[in-house]
């Protein structure tokens, strides 16, 4: 009988235990279908103080064992609980770098992720457990395929492991002082990735990921040929040319269990594409959440997301004044630059029945307003995959998207001769194109019998994790390919 595929996945946070963004999301459902598969899949992270031992049920599994840290050794237990009781999740515990309570945002975040991941490969060890693909994720993980090609190139332990490095979002690639590599133990083997534009005398993370990995992906097909040019490329795209024979790019999918409509236990009434109509009570108890005037014939826009230049809000400025003119109502929430901030909360005072706006992240909220917004707006600059836009699909608000990276993958514009498209698309980045789709979505509104058939599209659109846990398969088997080619 042939032997599972063994995986061990890398990253700074995976739901339930610890979320900040999209990352957490992703790790936290993607070893659920590969497990699906038969893949003998597991999960390592940092144990953040955060991280409750009670509530999630940690068990003890090694440890305390000494990490090497330039100088001196740390000591390091590794914790065990589990998702969806069937795979395994790994806690690499260390007072002094890992038990604080944030996940980002420390001095000494490099010397932190640097102690994770040594952790993380020491354990492995001491499990007496041999993965044949080491999957990382961000720059935070992206030491190890340098070190596996350098400081563990002739440890036989590791002899037949392969790894895959994921780039969630090319714009955080972890750049340090060259202090870093001596910390890591790699000092000796430090030279400047000729290929990296401006970065001189610094080590920039992700690079060394994307240069050492035996296999790179990113989070959509469009995304990652974007990423091969200078204007997406954020100054690897020299880089990322000459390992594009090792590039590829795997749509995210949404964990469709978890966000179920017929299940939700924060949205007001549930539903599915059988029973639609029963989807008008989430809208208006999304209104009287964001006190707006209940009227299930105004169409209602949503926006969930960080309020910055990225996520095109620098476009959504230039036309709010217009947008609340036409006869739609408007909900955003989310956080971001101040000076987002301080313009939607004096247009929510100037238009409260047109305009709301919730200046945090509240998860319950987030859920009515998918479940409650006939239209979903994201009009972002660039997008290396995006969930917001799938989420909402899966709960019937029409998505109101740039074309650019996951966003171009996932939503195709509507033709009202063809009647097809599942929302509505523009190209070129800038403010009058934003509004001309808007108006469009807000004119195709009126005809309901034609909006009802675009939610339909939309809710039957297959956003699992399914497909895209066989591409990620497949991109293992490719890894083990490129290793054993050397």
């Amino acid at each position: 009988m042939t032997e599972p595929l063994k995986v061990l996945i890398l990253a700074a946070e995976v739901v339930p235990f610890a979320k900040t963004g999209h990352l957490a999301e992703v790790v936290g459902s993607l070893p659920k279908a590969l497990k699906k598969l038969g893949v003998d899949v597991r999960v390592a992270m940092p144990r953040y103080g955060r991280v409750d031992p009670e509530r999630f049920g940690l068990q003890h599994v090694t440890g305390p064992f000494d990490v090497p840290m330039d100088q001196h050794q740390e000591p390091v237990n590794i914790w065990e609980a589990t998702i969806d009781d069937d795979v395994p999740v790994y806690f690499v515990d260390n007072a002094r770098y890992l038990g604080r309570e944030g996940i980002y945002g420390y001095p000494d975040d490099g010397e932190r992720f640097v102690l994770f991941c040594r952790g993380a490969v020491e354990m492995l060890k001491r499990l007496d457990w041999v993965p044949d693909v080491i999957h990382c994720h961000d720059w935070h993980t992206a030491i190890i395929p340098q070190w596996l090609k350098t400081l563990y190139r002739d440890d036989p332990f590791f002899a037949h492991t392969a790894t895959v490095y994921t780039i969630h979002n090319l714009a955080y690639q972890g750049i340090f002082g060259t202090r870093i590599l001596e910390i890591a133990g790699i000092d000796e083997y430090h030279f400047q990735v000729p290929q990296i534009r401006d970065l001189e005398n610094v080590v920039d993370l992700m690079a060394q990921g994307i240069l050492f990995a035996d296999a790179v992906n990113t989070v959509s097909p469009t995304y990652a040929q974007e990423i091969l040019t200078p204007e997406y490329g954020e100054k690897l795209d020299l880089l990322l040319r000459d390992r594009k024979d090792r590039l590829f790019g795997i749509l995210n999918g949404i964990d469709t269990e978890t966000l179920n409509p017929m299940t939700d236990p924060h949205i007001a009434a549930p539903f599915n594409k059988e029973h639609l109509d029963a989807r008008v009570a989430n809208k208006l108890d999304l209104q009287r959440a964001a006190r707006l005037e209940l009227d299930p014939a105004i169409p209602l826009m949503g926006a969930i997301s960080r309020l910055t230049d990225q996520k095109g809000f620098d476009l959504i400025a230039q036309i709010l004044d217009a947008v609340v003119n036409l006869d739609v109502q408007f909900v955003v929430l989310g956080t971001g630059e101040q000076r987002y901030h301080e313009l939607f909360s004096d247009m929510a005072r100037r238009h409260p029945q047109r305009l709301s706006v919730f200046l945090t992240f509240n998860a319950e909220l987030a859920q009515k307003i998918y479940a409650g917004t006939d239209m979903f707006l994201m009009p972002s600059r660039f997008e290396p995959c995006g969930l917001g836009q799938m989420i909402a699909m899966h709960y019937g608000s029409v998505p109101i998207v740039r074309h650019t990276g996951g966003l171009a993958d996932t939503v195709q514009d509507f033709d009202p001769h063809a009647d097809t498209g599942t929302g509505f698309v523009f190209t070129r980045y800038n403010a009058y194109d934003l509004f001309a789709a808007i108006v469009r979505a807000t004119e195709t509104f009126k005809y309901p019998a034609m909006w009802r058939q675009l939610q339909l599209r939309d809710m039957e659109k297959d956003h699992s994790w399914a497909a895209s846990a066989r591409q990620y398969v497949d991109l293992y088997h490719k890894a083990q390919s490129f290793k054993a080619a050397g």
